[in-house]
């Protein structure tokens, strides 16, 4: 396993380089992949990262997707028969996960919000993203199904905190037990 802080490094040095013009795409997203069990690690280093960032003269926005799921869950129309339907079924997990899928996927809701924050920074110099917290996409959704639906949307450097592992190149899995997933157009540090 790699050092979280060597694969950070990697991955700033990736984004002042530039991506290369390549088969998949010439959208600067980054992937820093780590394994689910460093999820709390990079939590934890996550404010460090930030400084350090800003230090060196990027302008950092999070976009946590904790934050979001949570937002989208606490506003949804159907939230109090959500609530009455769990307390009288409290095990039926696969029920509950649905409904909650859909309010989080249904229009796009999601998609919609990260969209909104890369259309935000664009065109601001040295503006980074830095997306987090995508653990709390389980069992709802994978961000390679968001990430697809937002090509062409990516004009400012977006690093993604993956807790999940690499495959190959442009394979990842999802929180290392989820099935492979290669149809990330992006580039992959660490995992």
């Amino acid at each position: 396993m790699t050092s979280l802080k060597a694969d950070f490094a990697e991955v700033i040095q990736r984004i002042r380089q530039g991506r290369e013009l390549t088969h998949a795409s010439f959208e600067p997203i980054y992937y820093l992949v780590f394994h689910p069990s460093q999820i709390l690690e990079v939590k934890r280093h996550l404010p460090a990262w930030e400084r350090r960032l800003r230090d060196e003269g990027w302008r950092v926005v999070v976009f946590s997707l904790a934050d979001a799921v949570r937002d989208i869950l606490a506003s949804a129309p159907m939230r109090e028969l959500w609530l009455r339907a769990d307390r009288e079924s409290p095990l039926d997990w696969a029920k509950t996960n649905d409904s909650l899928r859909n309010a989080l996927t249904r229009k796009g809701q999601l998609q919609e919000r990260l969209e909104a924050q890369l259309a935000a920074l664009e065109g601001q110099e040295s503006a980074l993203l830095l997306v987090t917290d995508l653990e709390a996409l389980h069992p709802y959704v994978r961000i390679g199904a968001i990430e697809s639906q937002l090509q062409g949307k990516f004009h400012v450097p977006t690093i993604f905190f993956y807790p999940g592992t690499r495959t190959g190149k442009t394979r990842l899995r999802f929180l290392g037990f989820y099935p492979e997933d290669g149809n990330y157009r992006s580039v992959h540090v660490g995992g």
